[in-house]
């Protein structure tokens, strides 16, 4: 088939070749990429339902590119990234660490961090990382906070919802901003796109999170209304003792939250330029139209691990099927499924905070400026899977 999925993702218009795809019944095979495509929303329910359908391949649950160091230490017990035993109780714990989370404290400490951020070092006070059930006053917008280069409009989608989780999680305000730039730098193992100097950034950078992790646990009584706390207290009612998994899904839970959180933000962003009426909607409106018709998370892989059968097609083990989840989620029978936050055993746990994050940090910027279109060009970060914007102003060196 001539339509890329791959290319798609950072394509300015994808979804009219989308479209098409979640209109076929039946898995696709695309001959370039060697893999099959399931687009509809009843495939890609169905390979993710199917226990032969793998997260990994067999063989190399960890990328060899990563194999060995920090990153791959991370990577390899990542709840996301396993299934079966490895994947339960992990996840157990995650999903019921993250719903007892009180989404309007979150909502109050985003403000807050969108804020302080969004004005500049030194000009408002970043919050305390008080626990969730603090109270927090708001921060007054600085006048010219709406004077933000394309490259610090693009930062600060990042850095907010990275900076909110970890101060949720109880880490001081002095320690964010090191925090975020780790976590630059340890996406980068997650991509196939990335150089040999960006992995081994990636590998000291995945040792001074889980560092950082291990001496926040040691520094002081963990709160139990923080987030690590109610991560703490579940593992233990679990029965999930493995101390380097419980660190590395810490580690997970800043590093889902920076990219794809900063997508969901971005691409907010994005339906404000093209229609600037749009304001008028809110924050949580927006982000909730983005996560179905523009999400952050375009696409995932499964691997066959048996022999199966799903959409008419015979799989073996060794195929590979990519679910263009941005596809599935635009189909007139997606029942409002916003399918990039994931489906089944491997749905994110996390949609509602990221959802309040996002739309924070919308409401913030919503007033900070007067939106109009062509007030930022945009282009979208290099990626297999993920589409999240870059802004520039007209002008500005892209």
């Amino acid at each position: 088939m001539s339509f890329d999925p791959i290319a798609a993702v950072t394509q300015n218009d994808p979804y009219p070749g989308y479209a098409a795809l979640a209109a076929r019944p039946e898995l696709v095979f695309d001959q370039a990429r060697k893999l099959w495509l399931a687009g509809s929303p009843a495939l890609v329910r169905a390979v993710m339902d199917n226990p032969a359908c793998r997260v990994r391949p067999v063989a190399e649950p960890v990328p060899a590119a990563i194999a060995g160091g920090s990153a791959g230490q991370v990577f390899g017990l990542l709840v996301r990234m396993n299934d079966g035993a490895r994947h339960a109780a992990p996840k157990l714990v995650l999903q019921r660490a993250l719903a007892a989370l009180p989404l309007e404290a979150a909502r109050r400490r985003a403000v807050l961090l969108a804020q302080a951020l969004l004005t500049g070092p030194g000009e408002a006070g970043v919050p305390p990382a008080a626990g969730l059930h603090g109270r927090t006053g708001g921060a007054p917008m600085a006048a010219g906070a709406a004077r933000l280069e394309g490259r610090r409009l693009s930062a600060w989608t990042f850095d907010v919802p990275l900076q909110t989780v970890a101060s949720l999680l109880g880490f001081a305000p002095s320690q964010l901003p090191a925090l975020s730039a780790w976590m630059r730098q340890f996406v980068a193992c997650l991509s196939p796109l990335s150089s040999p100097e960006q992995l081994a950034l990636a590998q000291h950078a995945a040792q001074c999170l889980l560092d950082s992790f291990s001496d926040l646990l040691r520094s002081a009584p963990v709160a139990a209304d923080s987030l690590l706390g109610a991560v703490l207290a579940e593992a233990e009612a679990a029965g999930w003792d493995n101390a380097q998994a419980i660190l590395a899904n810490l580690v997970g839970l800043l590093s889902q939250t920076y990219e794809a959180t900063a997508g969901l933000i971005g691409n907010a962003i994005v339906a404000l330029l093209q229609a600037p009426q749009r304001a008028s909607e809110g924050g949580l409106a927006l982000v909730r139209e983005v996560a179905l018709n523009d999400p952050p998370i375009q696409n995932t892989r499964r691997f066959v691990a048996e022999a199966t059968r799903i959409g008419g097609v015979e799989l073996r083990p060794g195929d590979v099927v990519l679910l263009v989840l941005a596809a599935a989620s635009r189909a007139s029978d997606a029942a409002n499924q916003a399918f990039g936050f994931g489906h089944g055993a491997h749905t994110c746990p996390g949609q509602a905070l990221a959802e309040t994050i996002a739309a924070a940090a919308i409401d913030v910027l919503l007033p900070a400026q007067a939106w109009q279109q062509g007030m930022y060009a945009c282009r979208y970060r290099p990626s297999h899977n993920a589409r999240i914007p870059e802004f520039f102003k007209p002008g500005e060196a892209a």
